[in-house]
């Protein structure tokens, strides 16, 4: 079986090879000529079977029994790019399937994988690319290619065109929806020097500061000693698994002056404050660039939001400078599957910076995921979110849900009336949810819990009946930060807050989280909003509680499904309550 952990890139493809006639009708798969593959939840060998796809496969349809994962291009191509081999994917599918692997599964994965690579993108010398293939027929026709040859030059030689550095970045874009990822060895700009280190000790309160294992090791995978093959790509960790730190680790093995890209001018506020607390960088060398404050240092941390900022949609991007103010060495995306859109615009022209992307899925609901593999790079470094549970990095968690029935015929005349979009928002309003919270607000009363919700009316509705503090994009950012201090010391244990709580922020403590409404069936939310809770806690209760609560009988249910996905992929499994399973007999719905 593959190890659960990316291995470092640059490792060879080798051929095909005729898998074992063997099989065992007791396995967990049935693989499918249409390359999906059918795993059984109730089978003895379900989680290392899980554990075990998971690298080079994409889970699409967790229903009860039977779980449904697509092995896609994309898939196959990160886990080439982290060093599987088409062997390694196959054998792992003949050491588990129930049935005889479809013959043409082995040659259609070994020919998907072998395409990774073929393409390289070189460097002549400071000012000049190429792009090579040995392949000369293939060469030729990428090289007529519509979507290609606008991007490449004269050509060489037999094998190779020169490329304009300034299209380095939509050139891998083109190759990828062609088929042909290009494996980038043209190096980087080194970037202007600075001296970093890591500290023994924090710089707040003087406590021990010890890098974790899995930490270290990927950042060393993204770094690979300074080699070529190194410097670009992604880290999958879970939220509360330190990602932030990875990064600081990055800076000091490069040493060089970084640009960090986040969510909000809070994460920009956590990523300065985890850096000067956690290496020797000085409060005058690490700046924010955001709405509020924009000062350019060796460390400047951004928003995307100041950076697709404009006047009207007529208009150039002003603050797209930002990424040629100083000679980077190195630029982070933190949560980079919030990446926006125009960025990519920018990214494809600074290509020769080094480029780390920090995410707890690479999951878009855009479906750009090709765009990060070519521009930011693909992924370097996966560990499942259980295994890190397991050895007490994260906190465990109990994942429930609960389903709430529309309260009145009016309500469910309302809803039966509506359009698509309107359904989902009453659904999602539900006012019999209330009596749940206040149920479950109370079973949780001294501990932290952070109600969370889509609908400012409904955000606002529970604030004022619980007598909440209530953050949403609207609150100013000096009452946002002493609400967290608040939180974070105890003064104030149950908070509300809009969907600005799913991006980075540091409530170490939260353990319980309500989640009254969600961006309709987004997988990447559910990640987030989880990792609200699975930081280690400090004191009292170890376990985090996940509730989320759904109107039965709607849109909302059906939404629900696809999020609760993603927490299947990381080994949660979900447990479905009534709301007469949570709340007194006398004040359950009929």
């Amino acid at each position: 079986m593959p190890p659960k952990i990316a291995k470092m890139p640059g490792a060879t493809t080798p051929g095909p090879t005729t898998p074992a006639l063997s099989f065992d009708p007791t396995n967990p798969f049935i693989v499918q000529s249409d390359r999906s593959v059918l795993v059984e939840v109730d089978n003895l060998q379900y989680t290392e079977a899980r554990d075990a796809i998971a690298p080079f496969a994409e889970l699409e349809k967790s229903p009860e029994h039977i779980h449904t994962y697509r092995i896609s291009n994309l898939s196959l191509w990160n886990a080439a790019a982290a060093g599987f081999s088409a062997n390694e994917v196959v054998a792992v599918l003949q050491k588990y399937t129930k049935f005889p692997i479809p013959q043409n599964i082995p040659t259609d994965i070994a020919e998907t994988v072998s395409r990774y690579g073929r393409v390289k993108l070189e460097r002549i010398d400071a000012d000049h690319l190429k792009l090579v293939c040995s392949d000369k027929p293939l060469l030729a026709e990428l090289a007529r290619n519509k979507k290609v040859k606008e991007y490449l030059g004269e050509r060489i030689d037999d094998t190779s065109f020169a490329v304009t550095p300034a299209f380095r970045g939509v050139l891998k874009q083109s190759l990828i929806t062609v088929g042909y990822p290009a494996e980038d060895i043209a190096g980087y700009t080194e970037g202007a020097l600075l001296p970093i280190a890591l500290r023994d000790t924090l710089a707040h309160d003087g406590s021990p500061f010890h890098v974790r294992d899995y930490q270290r090791e990927a950042a060393d995978v993204f770094h690979a000693g300074g080699d070529v093959r190194g410097g670009s790509g992604v880290i999958v960790l879970p939220c509360g698994a330190g990602k932030t730190v990875v990064g600081i680790v990055a800076m000091a093995l490069l040493q060089k002056n970084t640009l960090v890209l986040t969510t909000s001018i809070t994460a920009v506020k956590q990523w300065r404050r985890e850096i000067i607390d956690k290496s020797t960088l000085t409060e005058n060398e690490v700046k924010e660039y955001t709405g509020e404050t924009k000062e350019i240092g060796p460390v400047t941390v951004a928003t995307y939001q100041i950076l697709t900022y404009r006047p009207d949609k007529t208009e150039d991007f002003p603050h797209f400078g930002l990424f040629e103010q100083r000679d980077w060495g190195l630029i982070i995306y933190d949560e980079v599957h919030l990446l926006p859109a125009p960025v990519f615009r920018v990214t494809a022209q600074i290509q020769a910076r080094r480029r780390l992307g920090l995410t707890a899925t690479l999951i878009r609901e855009d479906g750009r995921e090709g765009d990060v593999f070519s521009l930011i790079g693909p992924k370097k470094y996966d560990v499942p979110w259980r295994e890190l549970e397991t050895k007490g990095w994260i906190a465990s968690a109990s994942c429930s849900e609960v389903r709430v029935a529309l309260p009145t015929d009016a309500t469910r005349m309302e809803y039966a009336v509506a359009d698509h979009r309107a359904k989902y928002r009453i659904a999602s309003e539900n006012v019999a949810k209330d009596d749940v919270v206040a149920e479950l607000l109370l079973r949780y009363k001294d501990q932290r819990v952070i109600v969370i919700g889509q609908y400012l009316s409904q955000l606002h509705r529970l604030a004022e009946r619980f007598d909440l503090p209530l953050i949403t994009g609207s609150t100013v950012t000096s009452e946002r930060e002493d609400l967290y201090n608040k939180f974070r010391s105890g003064e104030v244990r149950h908070l509300v807050l809009s969907k600005v709580g799913n991006f980075a922020i540091d409530l170490p403590d939260a353990n319980v989280l309500i989640q009254v409404s969600g961006t309709f069936g987004s997988r990447q939310e559910e990640a987030q909003r989880l990792g609200r809770i699975l930081r280690p806690k400090s004191s009292g209760d170890g376990d985090a509680h996940f509730f989320t609560l759904v109107s039965r009988d709607t849109r909302e249910l059906d939404f629900a499904h696809h999020r609760q996905m993603f927490l299947t992929e990381q080994g949660y499994s979900y447990e479905i309550l009534d709301e007469r399973d949570v709340l007194p007999p006398k004040s359950a719905a009929g």
